[in-house]
């Protein structure tokens, strides 16, 4: 099943489903003590049930849009629940595109227990997790891209992350795929018109030129999604190198303070060790690794494999070599240049080799920190640029790179299998947006989201 095209709207987007005859309430914050707690009610009866809750001398279905109330909130019987505001927003002017009431309460969890089951006792019923920008998105307020942004914003634990979702959010990154697509349908429409009249003499117009600059375009969106992902979910960065290459000194010099036991006898870490810092505006778990070497210890044999094997999967790899000792080739497979930064370290110390292509580091000293940081922003975030949307999900690359391969294979074909190329690099531009996407995509999406968003 997919949900159907929208009909109007922002950015193309529009009703995608109607009949959402049910009215969902919730805690709208987090679970917890807090000076102000919000309880969200949503749909056809919000504002019928907020009248038998809001104690206050206006009624808030007699409340314009945009208002707010302040006055007791009651239980069936007339007991004072707590006193608050009443915020009265009607459709199709809210949150969710219906009519919506939240009350702003004291933010003790017995409060707001009790105004959600006063609540529920009226009618509604409890939002499921993400049900509220579910409806959103089924109402045409967003699109799926914007949606994924909420999650985004609420998630976000560095400026680079709440800076992208705010930009998703916008629609940023919906008009850039806008774009895109209506490039295609320009030139789907004249392959069309070519196919369907040839004895109307419509003119065979070049589509080299705007196939092209589609590849173009999408290459570009999709040179974001690693940066876009990397600041959303983090990064593992692994630190190998020999014993007493510096690896638990260099970490301790990028947190800023003693993780990690630093000694001068090799060996001295066994098993790894994670630590989480911010570096270049990406939420990164440096992992502190054995030292790589041949050995008889079978604890330490171990922690040697291990640490291959982290490297292996880590999202960027810090090579540390002791610049102060003779140079020695590593006994590990490494992965490809792309995912690693050379690191010469001890730089504090007489160098007794030199190589361009590693960076210098003390970490006593602090030499060389600042340019290895931005060396590890510039491997985790490439050249994506700092205004424009980022492709920030797997599901929304993935969309990308299938209709990137559509439109490659366009600019190879005739029209008429050339016009079919085109017409499924829409259809995976609309998944990408949400326009045109499985209802099992959608439910993975919103699976993410907490109760009360």
């Amino acid at each position: 099943m997919t949900h159907p095209a929208p009909s109007a709207g922002p950015h193309g987007t529009g009703p995608r489903r109607t009949g959402l005859a049910d009215t969902i309430a919730a805690v709208a914050t987090a679970p917890g003590h807090a000076g102000v707690g919000i309880v969200r009610v949503s749909g056809p009866d919000a504002l019928r049930i907020a009248d038998e809750v809001f104690g206050g001398r206006r009624r808030p279905s007699r409340t314009p849009g945009g208002r707010f109330l302040f006055g007791p909130l009651r239980a069936e019987d007339g007991e004072l629940l707590d006193e608050g505001l009443c915020l009265v927003f009607r459709a199709p002017h809210s949150y969710t595109g219906e009519d919506v009431a939240e009350f702003q309460t004291h933010g003790s969890p017995a409060v707001l227990g009790q105004v959600l089951g006063r609540i529920l006792a009226l009618g509604a019923r409890t939002a499921r997790p993400g049900e509220f920008t579910l409806r959103a998105y089924l109402g045409g307020r967003l699109d799926l891209a914007q949606a994924e942004a909420v999650l985004g914003l609420v998630n976000a634990g560095t400026e680079t992350a709440r800076r992208q979702s705010a930009l998703g959010l916008s629609g940023a990154l919906g008009e850039r795929v806008a774009g895109i697509a209506a490039g295609l349908t320009r030139t789907l429409a004249a392959i069309q018109a070519l196919l369907d009249y040839p004895e109307e003499g419509v003119p065979d117009e070049d589509r080299a030129a705007p196939l092209a600059e589609a590849e173009r375009d999408l290459r570009g969106l999709l040179g974001t999604a690693r940066a876009g992902q990397v600041s959303t979910r983090g990064a593992r960065l692994a630190l190998v190198g020999r014993p007493n290459a510096g690896k638990s000194s260099l970490l301790n010099a990028l947190l800023g303070y003693e993780r990690s036991i630093v000694t001068p006898i090799p060996g001295t870490t066994r098993d790894y060790l994670e630590a989480g810092v911010e570096l270049a505006g990406v939420p990164v778990t440096l992992v502190d690794t054995a030292g790589l070497r041949e050995t008889d210890d079978v604890v330490e044999a171990a922690g040697v494999r291990q640490a291959a094997h982290l490297a292996a999967h880590a999202d960027l790899v810090l090579v540390l070599e002791d610049g102060s000792a003779p140079r020695e080739a590593l006994p590990a497979e490494l992965p490809e240049e792309g995912r690693v930064i050379r690191v010469q370290t001890k730089a504090d110390l007489p160098p007794r080799w030199t190589d361009p292509a590693a960076l210098r580091v003390s970490a006593v000293t602090g030499a060389g920190l600042p340019e290895l940081r931005e060396a590890i922003g510039q491997a985790l975030l490439g050249d994506a640029a700092r205004g424009e949307a980022w492709l920030t999900t797997e599901r929304q690359a993935d969309a990308a790179r299938r209709a990137l391969a559509h439109v490659g294979a366009a600019q190879t074909l005739p029209d008429d299998l050339a016009g079919f190329e085109i017409e499924e690099a829409l259809h995976a531009l609309a998944e990408l947006t949400g326009q045109d996407v499985q209802e099992g995509v959608v439910d993975a999406v919103f699976r993410n989201f907490c109760v009360g968003k």
